[in-house]
């Protein structure tokens, strides 16, 4: 169906006549010599004057031209027919700890040990290529948060920013605090049905300027779900130390990770390998389910080009119209002149 996307613009249509009754006339500089004998002139000329030319043969050219540039910048175009469109009634951030202990290598990933952090981003990188119809949007946070990526249905782009993190970009400490708060803050303009956070860490609270357990209760306020994962393995379980000689997987706090969940209505995971990781994906595709919900998108194509170039042909054929006949005029009386001396 074809429609125009601002129709409103055709109240310009007016416009050159309106400056034509309010502004004064311009002065050429010419002289103006009017006669009786007009007739006679032409008949001698050959050619008719152009004073006595309709004035709607005059005008038309103009009068198209402005016709096509108003057309053009109400922005026609086709419509085609409805289509369905897959969404999903879910805003869902992803928190991943970038601290200084994420760089610890006691996971396994594919027989070969690896530190948390890769091990995060292969398994979340998963779990955001599961999340089809679903808005994501990733923060990292250390001693600080950041909001890496807002929420957006662009999946892919969202997951090469979580491959692209390095530890200790935000800052060598854990701000749970702050990356709660500012989950909150990007979530509570989303429908209250559908704000998610999913926080991974593997330590406690060392860092930023808000508690955990109260920006938890902000959440819980704004209703913000948030299911926390705490990742790290057991403490006997580890093969390195960390820089003091103790093993990180001792500073996790399960009990504020605990408390975080359940005053926000989510759910704790502990993960101790890739393999208990991977089965906390199943469990939150289940419980954030991706919701369809039927919705149509119109597909849409401009055609405002059209009239455009319309009026760019038009300018082009009124300047050779104004330039050209100059020349071909003087062009046969340089061949008879030519022809008599020969």
């Amino acid at each position: 169906m074809f429609e125009f996307t601002w129709p409103w613009a055709f109240l310009l249509t007016p416009l050159p006549w309106l400056l034509r009754l309010l502004l004064p006339a311009a002065d050429s500089g010419e002289a103006a010599l009017k006669v009786s004998f007009l007739s006679d002139l032409e008949g001698l000329v050959g050619r008719r004057a152009r004073a006595n030319l309709p004035a709607w043969r005059q005008q038309a050219p103009f009068i198209l031209l402005w016709l096509l540039l108003v057309s053009a910048a109400a922005r026609p175009e086709w419509v085609g027919e409805p289509q369905p469109l897959p969404t999903s009634g879910r805003d869902l951030l992803l928190a991943v700890d970038v601290s200084g202990s994420m760089d610890y290598s006691d996971m396994q990933w594919e027989e070969q040990e690896v530190s948390r952090l890769t091990l995060v981003k292969h398994l979340m990188g998963e779990f955001i290529d599961g999340r089809q119809g679903d808005r994501i949007g990733l923060i990292l946070f250390g001693s600080q948060a950041y909001l890496q990526a807002p929420l957006t249905l662009d999946r892919q782009t969202v997951k090469t920013w979580l491959d692209e993190a390095l530890i200790g970009i935000a800052g060598k400490n854990t701000a749970i605090g702050d990356a709660i708060g500012l989950a909150v803050k990007r979530l509570r303009q989303q429908p209250a049905t559908s704000r998610v956070l999913v926080l991974v860490t593997d330590g406690a609270n060392t860092g930023g300027e808000i508690e955990p357990l109260t920006a938890a209760r902000l959440a819980a306020e704004e209703s913000v779900k948030i299911y926390t994962i705490g990742i790290g393995a057991d403490p006997q379980q580890g093969n390195a130390l960390g820089i003091l000689g103790l093993n990180p997987s001792m500073d996790l706090d399960e009990p504020t990770l605990t408390a975080i969940a359940e005053q926000t209505g989510g759910r704790y995971f502990r993960a101790r390998s890739s393999k208990e990781l991977a089965e906390i994906e199943e469990i939150l595709d289940q419980l954030e389910p991706v919701a369809q919900r039927p919705s149509q998108a119109r597909p849409a194509l401009a055609l405002y080009s059209w009239p455009l170039a319309g009026a760019v042909l038009m300018s082009l054929l009124l300047v050779c119209q104004a330039l050209w006949p100059h020349a071909l005029r003087q062009r046969p009386q340089l061949s008879k002149g030519w022809r008599r001396r020969t």
